[in-house]
């Protein structure tokens, strides 16, 4: 049976913002949280980008609901040891099995901050790899030292340790990415309704291997004022291919997204009130055979979305499930 997440978008809401949304989302009737981590928004227009680690141990505090972040790369702006530290503490503050780690090989706008090279994907691979061999390692609480070809860690040992381990989950985008996934992460992360990815991943895992997909909609008193509304600030999300990895600011991101129409961006995801429109938005992901969809709402409503979700679309969902 599907279960049903609210996306933290990082990206666009202050902090009082993301944590009035993880109260609402679960009296709304939520299932679990996404968060997003970023160091800077898609565009400018979206504002925003505080601490991801700050605002889970702040969300541990107002909410019950279990997290997963969606998605750390813990390779190039952060070393996987500070990872590994920082996910334990965010497992602690949230309680036994309520923490899930989302990693994923990231993109420049974020990673490439601190001057370094922005590697290739295959080498993106490879070092992720390796960061997901330190953050198990120090997950057991012993003393590690590490001489990798990405990394080294000099006698590191972690002391605040939840009972159990997190799950590690993977993002994962085309046939190399899905791979290493299967060889690495407990479970397969994507934005996407694959359904072969899912049966390739659970062919490489087992059939109960978990899978987790998100997706984005907008609220708003009409349909034609959320298409707006979203379109002014997320037209990044119609940028196709590889471009979401390589470009490395906001500023272009805005000269790629120019190239994206207002009618291809209305032609995914849902907008405006119509409950009917946000439920069939699932379809495809449940079809797919996803085990958690998340929904991430875009632009000022979504108080409204959370409610009318509470009481109109995730009972939809749940009798259709």
């Amino acid at each position: 049976m599907t279960r049903f997440g609210y996306f933290l978008s990082c990206e666009e809401y202050a902090p009082d913002e993301l944590l009035d949304q993880a109260r609402l989302a679960e009296q709304a009737g939520f299932d679990a949280l996404w968060i997003s981590d970023h160091f800077h928004p898609w565009t400018n227009a979206q504002g925003q980008s505080p601490f991801v680690w700050s605002m889970i141990g702040a969300v541990s505090q107002v909410c019950d609901l279990p997290v997963t972040t969606a998605v750390t790369c813990p390779t190039v702006r952060t070393h996987p040891a500070i990872i590994a530290q920082a996910a334990a503490t965010s497992a602690v503050l949230l309680g036994e099995e309520r923490f899930t780690l989302g990693i994923g090989t990231g993109e420049a706008l974020n990673e490439h901050v601190l001057g370094d090279v922005w590697p290739h994907t295959d080498l993106r691979l490879e070092m992720l790899e390796e960061a997901v061999d330190v953050i198990r390692r120090l997950w057991t609480g012993e003393v590690v030292s590490h001489e990798g070809r990405h990394y080294t860690v000099d006698t590191a040992r972690i002391y605040t340790l939840p009972d159990t381990p997190p799950p590690i989950f993977m993002s994962a985008f085309g046939p190399k990415a899905l791979e290493v996934a299967g060889r690495i992460a407990d479970g397969f992360i994507t934005t996407k309704p694959d359904g072969e990815a899912v049966d390739r991943f659970r062919a490489a895992k087992g059939d109960d291997a978990p899978t987790q997909a998100g997706f984005k909609v907008a609220w708003g008193p009409s349909r034609d004022e959320a298409i707006d509304t979203a379109y002014g600030i997320w037209p990044n999300a119609g940028v196709p291919g590889e471009l979401s990895q390589v470009l490395t600011s906001p500023q272009h991101f805005e000269q790629a997204s120019e190239l994206v129409t207002r009618e291809a961006f209305a032609e995914k995801g849902a907008f405006g009130p119509d409950v009917a429109e946000h439920v069939e938005a699932y379809a495809p992901f449940v079809d797919a055979g996803f085990d958690e969809v998340y929904v991430a709402n875009m632009g000022p409503h979504y108080a409204d979305m959370l409610a009318a979700y509470g009481s109109d679309v995730l009972p939809e969902l749940r009798r259709k499930n």
